[in-house]
């Protein structure tokens, strides 16, 4: 998965490509996914640090499905898939995690950052 420093911008994660990822590689520990977070500060260390999520709420529940299509698109772009929960019509939790570590990988930041980019 590659080494990286700790102080990436946003915008750096966003110029990175996701990396398949088949296991193999420890998790990302809960110190260093704390300094990450620094880069996507609309995302939460969630699982005990085992993954991130972003709480988002859509004016109606037209424009949540958009915002999960276009999740969808960054999503397989990247070949890196959060799980999506729209609950309330209109509620969407945004769930990045690395299910062949258990854990937070370089992958979960990049996606995280590509996905912000949505809300600008």
């Amino acid at each position: 998965m590659g080494s990286f420093e700790p102080k990436e911008t946003a915008d750096q994660w966003r110029q990175k490509k996701c990396l398949p990822c088949e296991g193999g590689v420890d998790p990302i520990g809960p110190e260093q996914a704390k300094e990450l977070m620094v880069a996507i500060p609309n995302w939460n260390l969630a699982d005990g640090s085992l993954a991130i999520d972003r709480n988002v709420q859509c004016k109606n529940f037209v424009e949540a499905i958009s915002l999960l299509n276009q999740i969808a698109d960054v999503a397989e772009e990247e070949q890196h898939h959060p799980d999506l929960h729209l609950t309330g019509y209109r509620k969407l939790q945004i769930l990045l995690t690395t299910h062949a570590i258990g854990g937070l990988s370089e992958n979960d930041f990049i996606v995280a950052a590509k996905i912000d980019k949505l809300f600008d």
